[in-house]
């Protein structure tokens, strides 16, 4: 009888660790990422942007819901200036916030990319959500590109496109 006990805990320790992983890689893929601490006044350059997300789309007569995965990628296209991102939020379509992705400066090196996976099971999002994107730059004021990618399948269904940021607020430090 004890070994029995002690098979299902076992089990149910090993779901949860699973659980822990997947929230984990859902959120943060495989990429190292570098924090710092950088005074503001350094920055030259500081911009908000916008950028549209579906974790869902309606489908065949609009009451149906294709669930969508979705990767946020940032890329530093600069050769030789470091960007850094303060906040990574997700919205829903109604503008709360569901999640926050980083919670300290992360580090972009030149030509450095980073991604955040927003997983397809997650629901709450809809159609209108989105993530606000807050960074800064030394020296570029044009330096990251960033996209979103979206992709579902179901059966033999497939969909896959992507977005791009907008800025909605920019500060040029003189």
């Amino acid at each position: 009888m004890r070994f029995i006990y002690f098979l299902i805990i076992m089990f149910i320790s090993a779901c949860g660790q699973n659980k822990v992983d997947r929230i984990k890689k859902q959120s943060h893929p495989s990429h190292k990422y570098t924090y710092v601490d950088i005074p503001l006044h350094r920055l030259k350059y500081n911009q908000t942007d916008y950028l549209p997300v579906y974790s869902d789309i309606y489908h065949r007569d609009g009451a149906r819901r294709f669930m969508l995965a979705t990767t946020i990628s940032i890329r530093n296209t600069s050769l030789t200036d470091s960007a850094y991102i303060f906040k990574a939020t997700y919205h829903d379509s109604y503008g709360a916030v569901l999640a926050e992705y980083i919670d300290s400066t992360l580090l972009l090196i030149p030509l450095e990319s980073i991604e955040f996976v927003v997983h397809e099971d997650e629901q709450a999002g809809g159609a209108g959500a989105n993530f606000i994107i807050r960074w800064g730059a030394t020296k570029n004021a044009n330096q990251l590109l960033i996209q979103s990618v979206m992709i579902g399948t179901y059966g033999q269904q497939g969909i896959s496109f992507i977005t791009d940021a907008k800025a909605i607020e920019n500060n040029l430090v003189h």
